[in-house]
Formats: C-alpha cells, sequence, structure tokens
C-alpha cells in the first residue's frame, strides 16, 4: 500500500484540450494532496493546435456547438457574459443572443478553453493543489525508471525532473517531409497563416476533408471576396489581380464530405455503446477478439430497431461490405457539388426543425465505438476497418459547418473549385524547382500527370508509426513497443507476406500478426511493452500516436473519455 499522504507529482505534457481534461480529472479527484506540472511548446494552455493560430484564422470554425461540448468548468453560453469585449467584438458575438447550437469561431473557442484551464487553476490553488505551469517549454524525452518508481522529464532547455505519473497529452503533429526545401510544397495547411498570399494559379489540394476546407476558406479570401446578393445567395469575386486563381482538390473517390445537421443526442449516444463486460464476454467467446461485426450489428443495426423500424428492415440482413456499398454508391452515382447542395439543404431543415438524420447520427456513434474494441480486431477485421468502413465514416461524420458549405459552394458556382477523383495508387511526385506533379488514373482510364506550382496535403492528421514517437528514451529501454493485430488466419497470414505486405510478420510463436500505427496501448491508455505488461507511471492521449489501437479522432470527445480512463487507473494504482 502507498502512503496517500504523500505528494504525488504528476507531469501533463501538452497543455490543449487533452491536457485541459486531464487536469480538470486530476483537480476534480478525491486525492488533492498533488503537485501538477504542465509543459507547454507554446506560450498559452487551452486552445491546443486546431484552436490556436497554429491551426486557425479568424475565417475557420468548429464543427461542433456549446450544447455538444462535455462540461469542463463552465458552459460557453456562462462564459460568454464574461468574455473580454475586444474578443466579443471581433468576432461579433453578442452575449445576449448567443445561440447554444450554432458553431464557433476556432480561434473564439481557444479563448474559451484557455479561460477554463485559468477557472480550474484558481479552483486548484482553492484546494490546495500546486500547479506549476512550464510554457513554451518542449520536452525532447522521457526516461522510465522501474527501479526508482518514477519517470524524467527531459525539456529542450535540458532540465530533468522526476515524477510519479506521466500523460502525454501532445496533441496533433504534422511532421514535414518536402516543406521548406521546395518551394510552393506544403505537408499540410497548418499553420495557416502561410497559405495567406496572392496566387495567380492553379493550386492543387490532396484530400477533401475539413483540412482541405481550411486550406480552401484562407486561399479563397486572400484572392478574391464573398459578398451576398440581393436573395441572400453568397457569391465569390476574384481579385484583379488573381485572374488565373483557382483550386483542384483531389480525392480517392470525389466526394465531399458531409454537411452538419442537427444531433439528436448532442453527446454522440455513448451511453447506449456495448459495455465493457459485454464486450469481454464476447472476446472470451470469440477466441480472443472483438468481431467487427458483432460491433457493427450491435452499436450500429440494432440502434434502429426502435427509433427508425423502416430503416431497419433495409438493413438487418446487409453485411458491414454490402451496407458501405450501399451507401457509397447512392453518393458515387451523383455529381459530387450536386449532393453536396442537396446536403445542405437537407441539413438545413434538420437544423431549423431541430431533427437528426439519423443514420449520419449513428454512424458518428460506431466511429466513436470502434475505439475501445479495435484493440482487440483481428489483422482481418482491421484491414475491413481501414479499407471498408472507415472510407465512409470519414465522409459522413465530417459534419461540415453550414458557412464553409456556402464558401464551397459560391468557389464551385464561380467555376473556381472543382473535386478530381483519382483513385488508390494517385501519386505526387515533388518538384525540385517547385511545386509538384499529379500523377493518376482518370474515370475513362487515362494516366494523367498534371504540374501544380503550389500543392497543399490536406488529407488530415496522418498517423504515426513507431519509429516517428517523439522520446526515444522509452523506445531504447523497451518501455513502449509497435501496436501489432494478431491474424485470425494462418493462411490469411500467410497470403499476405506472399503477396508482399510488409506489415505482416511472424513472432517467434509461429503467430502471423500486422503492424498498425503507432504505439500499443491497453485500455487505460498506459503504454506497454513488448511483453505486454501495461506502465504504471506513463499514460498516452497523444492520438497521433495510438491511430493502431484508437481509429477514431473526436477531439473534444475523445480527451473527454481518455482522461476519464486515465484517472481510474491513477486513482487504482495509488490504492
Amino acid at each position: 500500500m502507498k502512503n496517500k499522504t504523500a505528494k504525488k507529482r504528476i507531469a501533463i505534457l501538452g497543455g490543449g484540450p487533452g491536457g485541459l481534461f486531464m487536469y480538470k480529472r486530476l483537480i476534480e479527484s478525491e486525492n488533492k494532496d498533488l503537485e501538477i506540472h504542465i509543459f507547454e511548446r507554446k506560450g498559452y494552455l487551452g486552445a491546443g493546435m486546431p484552436y490556436s493560430p497554429e491551426g486557425a484564422n479568424d475565417e475557420h470554425i468548429t464543427n461542433v456547438s456549446d450544447n455538444e461540448i462535455p462540461e469542463i468548468f463552465n458552459s460557453i453560453s456562462e462564459w460568454v457574459k464574461t468574455a473580454p469585449e475586444d474578443l466579443l467584438s471581433r468576432f461579433k458575438i453578442i452575449p445576449e443572443k448567443f445561440n447554444e447550437y450554432k458553431v464557433l469561431p476556432r480561434l473564439f473557442f481557444g479563448a474559451y478553453l484557455s479561460a477554463q484551464f485559468k477557472l480550474l487553476r484558481e479552483k486548484a490553488k482553492k484546494e490546495g493543489i500546486l500547479t506549476y505551469i512550464h510554457l513554451d517549454t518542449e520536452v525532447t524525452n522521457l526516461f522510465d525508471h522501474p527501479e526508482k518508481c518514477e519517470v524524467k522529464v527531459e525539456t529542450a532547455h535540458k532540465n530533468l525532473s522526476s515524477f510519479d505519473h506521466v500523460i502525454i497529452c501532445t496533441g496533433h503533429n504534422w511532421p514535414k517531409k518536402f516543406e521548406g526545401e521546395i518551394p510552393g510544397y506544403y505537408d499540410s495547411p497548418y499553420p495557416p497563416a502561410k497559405l495567406a498570399q496572392k496566387l495567380n494559379h492553379a493550386i492543387a489540394i490532396k484530400g477533401s476533408s475539413l483540412t482541405a476546407i481550411d486550406a480552401i476558406r484562407t486561399l479563397a479570401r486572400n484572392n478574391g471576396k464573398f459578398t451576398e446578393n440581393t436573395n441572400g445567395k453568397l457569391i465569390f469575386t476574384l481579385n484583379a489581380d488573381s485572374p488565373d486563381f483557382k483550386i483542384v482538390m483531389h480525392s480517392r473517390n470525389g466526394l465531399l464530405p458531409a454537411v452538419r445537421f442537427h444531433l439528436e443526442d448532442s453527446h454522440l449516444g455513448k451511453n447506449g455503446l456495448l459495455s465493457k463486460t459485454e464486450l469481454s464476454c464476447h472476446l472470451k467467446e470469440n477466441g480472443g477478439f472483438i468481431s467487427l461485426d458483432f460491433v457493427f450489428e450491435k452499436n450500429f443495426k440494432e440502434m434502429f430497431v426502435e427509433k427508425e423500424p423502416e430503416f431497419y428492415a433495409q438493413i438487418k440482413d446487409m453485411s458491414l461490405e454490402t451496407f458501405v456499398e450501399a451507401m457509397m454508391n447512392k453518393r458515387e452515382k451523383a455529381d459530387a457539388f450536386d449532393l453536396f447542395k442537396k446536403e445542405y439543404e437537407e441539413a438545413e431543415k434538420s437544423i431549423k426543425k431541430r431533427e437528426s438524420i439519423y443514420w449520419k447520427e449513428m454512424l458518428a456513434v460506431l466511429s466513436f465505438a470502434m475505439n475501445y474494441p479495435a484493440k482487440y480486431l483481428s489483422a482481418e477485421d482491421m484491414q475491413r476497418l481501414q479499407k471498408v468502413l472507415m472510407p465512409l465514416i470519414s465522409i459522413v461524420i465530417a459534419f461540415v459547418p453550414q458557412r464553409s458549405c456556402r464558401d464551397l459552394m459560391a468557389l464551385h458556382d464561380a467555376g473556381l473549385l472543382s473535386l478530381l477523383a483519382v483513385g488508390d495508387e494517385s501519386e505526387v511526385v515533388p518538384v525540385k524547382a517547385g511545386g509538384a506533379e499529379y500523377n493518376y488514373t482518370d474515370e475513362d482510364n487515362k494516366k494523367v500527370s498534371q504540374y501544380f506550382q503550389t500543392f497543399i496535403d490536406c488529407v488530415g492528421q496522418p498517423h504515426l508509426s513507431f519509429t516517428e514517437f517523439p522520446f526515444q528514451g522509452l523506445i531504447d529501454h523497451g518501455t513502449v513497443s509497435p501496436a501489432v493485430l494478431r491474424f485470425r488466419s494462418k493462411e490469411k497470414g500467410e497470403d499476405e507476406i506472399k503477396k508482399g505486405n510488409e506489415l505482416v510478420g511472424k513472432d517467434r510463436n509461429g503467430q502471423y500478426f500486422m503492424k498498425v500505427p503507432g504505439i500499443t496501448i491497453n485500455d487505460s491508455f498506459q503504454v506497454t511493452n513488448q511483453d505486454g505488461i501495461a506502465n504504471e507511471r506513463i499514460y498516452i492521449m497523444a492520438v497521433p500516436y495510438i491511430g493502431g489501437y484508437n481509429p477514431d479522432y473526436s477531439g473534444i470527445d475523445f480527451s473527454e473519455a481518455a482522461s476519464l480512463e486515465v484517472m481510474k487507473r491513477i486513482n487504482y494504482s495509488d490504492e
């Protein structure tokens, strides 16, 4: 038994939304004898990358509203009454008219998150919890010392500090490969200030996600202007010095993401998910695996039995593949922008009537529900998840805000925004002199190679590999291990190796496995070594490095859920 009166030193690496929720859990726990250190690379807390100038300009907006955000210290509708006047004026927000159902400017939301950190710090101080904030401080390495039951944190200042627990909440990371070396080539659109340029030529965008929409909104505002006509329709007009400006999006399937609609359950029905007990029983009955079909049946199809029996009758006999094919066929048969406009109108009605588009809402629930079982899937099922289900999910649950939709439709109507389907085998070749060549096979099976002076990779946050994990000290000492999933079928594993799949291997016990992105974690987000032993001192909530076992990037929802699991484990280990 540990001495409960001993001062417990806890380090949170990253002061963005993940760090904010973790801090909230700690100061609300029963143990008040804490010393909490928060290390943040930037000069401020709360906003993280998406809601700070690293990820947003004034024109960028959230795809969630106040009523969908888990409670932190107080709600936005409460905080807005005390928000700084200059901030309210900048974003034209009137507290008396604040609508909790409307999306917000991302930088305004970032200011709210920063204010929540301040309020929580004041609460911690009143309760005698010591908090030390280390701003402008990058953590460069971690070293676990199990014999001393401590973790050493190294910073760029070469300072070393010891802690009982370390929680990694470092957030988004876009590694640079060619950006900075090749003019006009951008590995991501962030920070968006770099795209505030006048560009009198065609620009290539890779992807059609929310990340791509961020880039498009910034580029458009620097090369033209949006105005409303007498009928309230948004019109885009080019600047005189950008007559040849246009944007060409490239995506595998040539589809645009779906439009934000009214959610019946603003917290995405998490209370209706399969319990860990149910999943554990299934795990035992299914040879140590959780079946993707089981999760699809229970956390998607059965959700419609009472709520939408007609829809359930349509899909009850469909396999996962059949359902995805049916949904994708509907989208692929229609022109992407025509469908986008129809979905915009459908979403407008949904919001006005406050009626959900239920199947889309349930697909978002399914996406969130995949986080827990992912680490227990067979390699075969993970391949199906990646190749079959995730492409549909990534399109449907993007929830593009209405204002962003209007921008895209105005640009398309002006003949300045197009979308090409380039398939799975497309290739982007950086050009040393600047820009890139886009090589793909078009819908007529003709090979196309087109040069663009400016290229922007907008596929969103990549799942980073084990070798890209930033804390070499944990790799060198075997504290962390690469995430892998076992094949259920020996024959399938052998077949993948014969095909030359470099992600597939064979372990010392003769079992076939597939490497998935990132490091191994358990259900409590503890890092785990190659022997499957969880570390009682080190936790990770940084989604880029756990993508294999945590495939859904749910932002605020994820931060709330993961911080709860970490806190449960810390409390348990202290008993």
